[in-house]
């Protein structure tokens, strides 16, 4: 059985030489007693040291762990507490010692141990704990019930207390750690679309560039430009991951901010789709209705971007015969935006896409931005049109 949990920092630094100077100071006691009563007096001491050893010790080992240390005080406790042959006096010196030492373990044990031990062995020390009491109230020249009862209820109380501080710090620490993992999520998450949007657009034009440039009948002005074309594709790709790789080396950046790099909205589409058509594309317009860009926040609007990068290059990758491509940027009903793409089709399809790509590769494009438009009240729908082309549809609700 591994029942390990991190010690807090003062327990791991002074846990060692506090159980050195803890054992002598618990045995040392022993020489004073009776010497017919000795043994008993070694017996509780033995015992008392034994659980402030086991609360002090440092938070893993080797051979016994923590965990297994508390069971081991706890369950030896109570056979004390059952067979201490003893004057009922003799414990009062070490009981005080004992029952702290089993707080400190019910502490440590409710809040750090695995979930499958917490409980167990959380329940076995507070129980010992609250009978710790009785190894002196039921060997009492006075019998009856009152005392015996009233000292587990004092015992009761802080024993609950310790443990609904240690259960509610517990799930404050499950509660943070879920925050990291999904923070450390969302920025993975954040650098994939980072990746997806912007570096792969480009680096989709760069690739149909340089097919392109293979053909016959190159002009050298063509080949100039068509150089030139691919040198701005290549810094663009480069500034993104540059932008991207600074967020995430940046220790004082929030876990989105990778994500937040490049982010543009609705203003930077006119320059988007003009590079799109400039590249030896099809002849690409944009509608772009005014004030729509004041309806839509930062976030959303970056959504809508990404909408339109994704659907571009789509058409570059799937139909890059199309003829022509139109982009609408338009309020919607209420205070929504339309953002809508089309084109015209492919006559050459039947050649497959220009741009050759690994089998089993793509294809989670539009579902991670249908992701992200709902995230944002919004929808996102792609599909054939009448008579012939591709039509993306994206719609958001304004703030």
């Amino acid at each position: 059985m591994r029942t390990e949990f991190p010690s807090p920092a003062g327990v791991a630094r002074f846990g060692r030489p506090l159980a050195v100077v803890a054992v002598p100071v618990l045995l040392a006691p022993v020489v004073l007693a009776h010497p017919g009563a000795r043994g008993a007096a070694l017996l509780v001491a033995a015992t008392a040291a034994f659980t402030v050893v086991a609360a002090l010790s440092p938070g893993r080992g080797r051979r016994v762990t923590p965990g297994s240390a508390a069971l081991a005080a706890a369950g030896l406790s109570m056979l004390v507490d059952l067979f201490y042959p003893g004057p009922y006096r003799l414990p009062a010196f070490w009981l005080p010692f004992e029952w702290l030492a089993l707080l400190g373990l019910l502490f440590r044990g409710v809040r750090r141990l695995p979930d499958r031990w917490a409980g167990p062995v959380g329940a076995l020390v507070g129980l010992a704990a609250v009978l710790l009491p009785l190894r002196f109230a039921l060997r009492t020249p006075q019998r009856g019930l009152a005392g015996p009862v009233t000292v587990v209820l004092v015992s009761l109380l802080p024993t609950l207390g310790v443990a609904g501080a240690s259960l509610y710090l517990r799930v404050l620490d499950a509660r943070r750690e879920r925050a990291v993992d999904r923070a450390r999520r969302e920025q993975r998450l954040e650098v994939a679309r980072g990746l997806h949007d912007f570096v792969a657009h480009e680096i989709t034009g760069i690739v149909l560039e340089a097919q392109a440039g293979q053909l016959p009948g190159q002009e050298s002005e063509e080949t100039t430009a068509l150089l030139r074309r691919l040198e701005e594709a290549g810094l663009r790709a480069l500034d993104s991951m540059d932008e991207m790789v600074g967020a995430l080396r940046d220790p004082r950046s929030d876990p989105g901010a990778a994500g937040a790099t490049g982010r543009r909205g609705l203003t930077e589409l006119p320059d988007l789709v003009a590079r799109f058509g400039a590249t030896g594309g099809p002849r690409s317009t944009i509608d772009l209705a005014p004030g729509t860009a004041d309806l839509l926040t930062a976030e959303a609007q970056a959504t809508a971007y990404a909408v339109v990068l994704e659907a571009l290059t789509n058409i570059r990758r799937h139909a890059p015969g199309t003829t022509e491509v139109a982009v609408r940027v338009a309020p919607g009903p209420g205070r929504s935006v339309e953002v809508t793409v089309t084109d015209t089709g492919d006559p050459s399809r039947g050649r497959g896409p220009l741009l050759r790509r690994r089998p089993g590769s793509g294809g989670t494009g539009l579902a991670g931005l249908a992701a992200r438009a709902a995230a944002h009240g919004g929808t996102l729908a792609a599909g054939p049109r009448a008579p012939s082309g591709w039509r993306v549809v994206c719609t958001l609700p304004g703030r």
